[in-house]
């Protein structure tokens, strides 16, 4: 069948198609020099109009396109039109079965996600999602049209859902789930740890995510998270003890989490380990060798005499080099430089040390050559670092000659022979769950040896606990944003939070999240206390009172108490603490500095050295340019690691927190305090 326009409506329209010709499932539009194919299975709609004097034909097809054809007469316009509708529905009914079986085929593998006993992860969505876009692209029909058809509706809105709201249909599923695992396993969470988990902490460990980062607040219950983690995973058959890894920063937190995993767990092979111990394993397994630590990691006294008896014999040999150095310690960092021979002074080489040994480390965890650090700093800053590199080179040449001699290796070689090793495949890794202490403290060193890791096994998942607001360690490397940009350094996944502190009453906790969350770039977090506390829970006192303070403190403070007094600096410790012994000898006292006290609690807090000025806190910045170009680059907000070092500090407490002020050069931290309510008191 076949519709033309009339030799007048033709030569009125000056339309390039003025014929449309039905075929077996589609039909053909055309004109003197074009000519357009519509199947049927492209098309959406036929619109049937009237004009002034003839018919108009329009056909709507996917992307907005439309094709019309213009100046037919309008009886044969619409006997064309219903014709073509006949046979156009006629084959729509037909394709409509094939439809819906194809729909049909996804619903039921959505409804086999929604109903099977695990957790759905978002990584799994995009494959669900992949699919129903390929089911769609295989319809012999246009999607939009699948509305018009009883037997498709449903069940293309149901597919439609889960490609428009993923995520939120992923997060309700998930819930549900997680609903029944708690009611399910009720019995596992209340006997897992010596106190039942709270539900924050009970979602933490089941969330099944590929990569999940938990927030835990001080005092949060972080380790009974973990322990609880490691328990569920068991339970649950996820994972033999053997394909799980808990790692920790430091020897002596993984002893203590390994010791609480046999408490509560048993005799299950799984250890805790510290980055370099699990680099350690790879590099024997992956080399067959077992490499030496060197004794410099462990021997402080021998580290600082290889680099200061360098440092020495290179300012001796060369006077550019000496001239070098004296520009550097006196122009930016300040000091006071003797004449002469200056290298030879015992006080500052004993001052220089500590320096030497952070700016080796610094240059060792880089592990790029010269040409790779001073690539990495900005325009402006790049001749003088420079310099400082080319200063700095005997004494990285000398700790690894040293290194050489020795047969052995330091920390940052170690964990970049283990990368390595894992990215040339020389290490097969049986873990498919890595669950990291302290996430807030990686650095991008260790992210690196993560990342290899869960490249070469992608069934790998990583759950991170941490706290951004306690991240205090950027001066030994500790990236932030690779906390507060977990999803962008590790793969989509999802963040939870650990709403209840068990440690401090409300009034310490209201004071310590308010300060640390004046810091637009901290992420956000309900962190709620069980105790309650009153307006003298946190006050400032004058520095001249911590006598009378302790006076007070010992008329009241049982004998198990406990009474943390904290400082920025070792140095700072007070004189008065030398009678204490004597003079309070009921008083449980114990002095450390803050960075120290990350991981401790005291029924009581002293804070002291709240002042401006050289050993003041917040700590006037120190760095070199050599730690401004390879270290972390810090957030951009005024005294933002100082202000987290005052929470954790404050966050020790159980009941009480003093901050011993100098009222006549009061640390800008005091006047930030008052403003969130802080009382300042003449006596204790």
């Amino acid at each position: 069948m076949e519709l033309k326009a009339t030799s007048l409506g033709k030569h009125l329209a000056q339309h390039p198609y003025n014929r449309v010709r039905l075929l077996h499932a589609g039909v053909e539009v055309s004109g003197d020099k074009h000519e357009y194919l519509i199947p049927f299975n492209q098309l959406i709609q036929v619109r049937c109009k009237r004009g002034i004097v003839w018919g108009e034909l329009e056909f709507e097809l996917p992307d907005e396109k439309v094709v019309r054809l213009h100046g037919t007469e309008w009886q044969e316009t619409q006997r064309f039109y219903h014709h073509l509708q006949h046979s156009w529905q006629q084959w729509s009914v037909e394709m409509s079965e094939i439809c819906a079986s194809v729909l049909q085929e996804q619903v039921d593998h959505i409804q086999h996600i929604e109903q099977q006993d695990k957790w759905f992860k978002l990584a799994e969505l995009g494959k669900l999602q992949q699919q129903i876009r390929q089911a769609f692209s295989a319809l012999p029909m246009p999607v939009v049209r699948l509305e018009e058809f009883e037997l498709c509706r449903d069940n293309y809105h149901r597919c439609q859902q889960w490609l428009q709201q993923g995520r939120r249909k992923v997060e309700q599923r998930n819930l549900r789930w997680s609903e029944r695992m708690l009611v399910t396993h009720q019995d596992f969470f209340q006997t897992i740890e010596t106190s039942p988990l709270n539900e924050s902490q009970r979602r933490a460990v089941v969330n099944g995510e590929d990569a999940v980062l938990v927030l835990a607040g001080a005092g949060s219950g972080k380790t009974s998270v973990l322990v609880a983690r490691v328990g569920w995973l068991l339970l649950r058959q996820e994972a033999e003890p053997e394909q799980i890894l808990m790692l920790a920063f430091g020897r002596k937190a993984a002893e203590e989490m390994n010791e609480r995993i046999a408490q509560r767990l048993g005799s299950v092979a799984v250890q805790a380990k510290t980055f370099h111990a699990l680099a350690l394993q790879i590099i024997q397994q992956g080399s067959r060798k077992a490499p030496k630590i060197s004794q410099l990691e462990s021997d402080t006294h021998a580290r600082r005499a290889l680099l200061i008896k360098n440092w020495q014999q290179q300012c001796s040999d060369k006077k550019v080099q000496a001239k070098g150095w004296r520009q550097w310690l006196s122009e930016e960092l300040e000091w006071e430089i003797p004449e002469g021979d200056f290298w030879h002074d015992t006080h500052l080489a004993d001052r220089l040390g500590s320096r030497l040994e952070r700016w080796v480390g610094l240059m060792r965890t880089h592990g790029g050559s010269q040409a790779e650090m001073i690539e990495q700093a900005d325009e402006e800053s790049r001749d003088l670092f420079t310099k400082r590199i080319r200063l700095m080179a005997p004494l990285l040449k000398a700790w690894k000659t040293a290194l050489k001699d020795e047969g052995a290796v330091d920390f940052p070689g170690l964990i970049h022979q283990a990368v390595n090793i894992l990215e040339k495949g020389r290490f097969i890794t049986p873990w498919k769950h890595i669950l990291v202490d302290e996430f807030q403290d990686i650095s991008p060193q260790r992210a690196q040896l993560l990342a290899a890791l869960r490249k070469q096994n992608k069934c790998t998942s990583l759950f991170a606990v941490g706290d951004d607001w306690q991240a205090i360690y950027r001066f030994s490397g500790a990236e932030l944003s690779l906390t507060t940009a977990f999803a962008e350094n590790f793969g989509e996944g999802t963040q939870c939070a650990l709403d209840t502190s068990y440690r401090f009453n409300d009034r310490i906790g209201d004071v310590a999240n308010t300060f640390v969350q004046q810091n637009p770039y901290q992420l956000k977090k309900a962190l709620n206390s069980l105790s309650k506390g009153n307006k003298k829970s946190v006050v400032i006192l004058p520095q001249e009172q911590l006598e009378a303070l302790l006076d007070k403190l010992s008329g009241y403070a049982l004998p198990d108490a406990r009474i943390l007094l904290l400082a920025r600096y070792h140095h700072l410790k007070p004189e008065i603490l030398q009678k204490a012994v004597t003079r309070w000898p009921k008083l449980n006292i114990e002095f450390m500095t803050i960075h120290a006290s990350k991981g401790q609690q005291a029924d009581y807090v002293i804070i002291t050295g709240l002042c401006d000025g050289y050993d003041g806190f917040p700590a006037a910045a120190r760095e070199s340019i050599l730690e401004a170009v390879l270290l972390p680059q810090p957030e951009n907000f005024p005294e933002a690691e100082e202000r987290r070092l005052l929470y954790v500090a404050l966050t020790r407490a159980r009941h009480q927190v003093w901050l011993m002020q100098d009222p006549a050069n009061p640390s800008v931290f005091v006047e930030q305090l008052q403003d969130i309510g802080v009382p300042v008191q003449r006596k204790p």
